[in-house]
């Protein structure tokens, strides 16, 4: 399931696409559109200046923006950042190690389909299909 953490991360990053203007966006303008806690958002932005996804600047005229085009991030790569690893289980996760019952495992196909799916969908989707639907 995917927590409000990255939920929020995908609402702050698609405001910022819809609202660019070039310059900075203050953060309470965010919270206040989005109607999430400017506390809660101070959390979410840290993560994602961290992850090199938005710039910020503080001060006058300071704020958050893109540090790219819209249809240059995926809706995963934001979730990835925010939540971790989207595969179902933890064998299938990225620099996991192999699992020793994975020639065996009757369920291993079914959860490997799975992570495709759920993959390929929020990797597929980007922030500009957000701001133009």
């Amino acid at each position: 399931m995917i927590s409000t953490r990255g939920r929020y991360a995908v609402r702050v990053m698609s405001d910022l696409a819809e609202y660019d203007n070039g310059s900075y966006i203050p953060l309470k303008d965010i919270a206040s559109r989005e109607g999430i806690s400017k506390k809660y958002l101070e959390i979410i932005v840290k993560d994602l200046v961290k992850g090199g996804l938005i710039s910020g600047a503080s001060g006058k005229g300071g704020g958050y923006r893109l540090c790219r085009k819209p249809d240059e991030y995926s809706v995963g790569e934001i979730l990835e950042l925010t939540e971790g690893p989207l595969a179902p289980v933890a064998c299938l996760a990225a620099g996991s190690e192999p699992c020793p019952r994975a020639a065996e495992c009757r369920s291993l196909p079914l959860w490997a389909e799975y992570d495709r799916i759920t993959h390929d969908y929020f990797f597929g989707k980007k922030l500009s299909d957000l701001i133009n639907s």
